[in-house]
């Protein structure tokens, strides 16, 4: 049996598994993933999982009473990861702490999109944040254009096709020459934070 990756303290066990026991399926688990991982945008979930409907490549974790499935590629974002029940007055609450989640991956098997989030959250945001901006990475596209969205004080900016070019784009493309295109999905008619109006 592996060793569960995420430490689920008994409080939260006990309440998973009263859960999962009032569902009307049989063989009934958790799956345990990250949105957005290695962003400062990532989000820990947790969904039902009946057997059989794991995705490929999860993997699959035993804890008293229940199992949980891992998203492949969440488990390095969850490594030291722990999920605590605390009882409150409205029945409790659920908390999940998983310290990497938001830290990107920049190993030598990391996915180009984990390398775009590296380079906008180590390198680009830090610059734009000097005029209260920040750039995300919306998707990647299947011909690996980057789709990006500006927010704060560059959404709305009369500058902000010269940070694009020569700021933004040109860092991107230099360091990941994979890419072949980054595209701006910003709605530049809000100009209330532009930094230049």
């Amino acid at each position: 049996m592996t060793e569960p990756l995420i430490r689920i303290t008994d409080s939260a066990q006990e309440y998973l598994r009263d859960l999962l026991s009032r569902q009307d399926q049989g063989d009934i688990g958790v799956r345990i993933f990250v949105e957005r991982p290695g962003t400062p945008h990532a989000e820990c979930c947790m969904a039902y999982c009946p057997e059989g409907e794991q995705e490929e490549g999860d993997e699959r974790y035993q804890y008293e009473g229940f199992h949980a499935f891992v998203e492949g590629k969440s488990v390095r974002y969850l490594e030291d990861a722990v999920i605590d029940f605390k009882k409150d007055s409205m029945g409790g609450q659920l908390t999940f702490r998983a310290p990497k989640s938001r830290v990107p991956d920049i190993s030598a098997d990391a996915t180009l999109e984990e390398r775009i989030n590296y380079v906008l959250y180590s390198e680009i945001n830090p610059n734009l944040a000097a005029h209260g901006g920040n750039v995300q990475l919306l998707e990647l596209t299947e011909d690996n254009v980057a789709v990006l969205e500006f927010g704060g004080g560059c959404q709305g900016c009369s500058v902000v096709d010269v940070t694009l070019k020569d700021g933004v784009e040109r860092t991107l493309m230099e360091q990941l020459p994979e890419l072949t295109g980054i595209r701006d999905k910003t709605d530049h008619t809000v100009t209330e934070n532009a930094y230049y109006q």
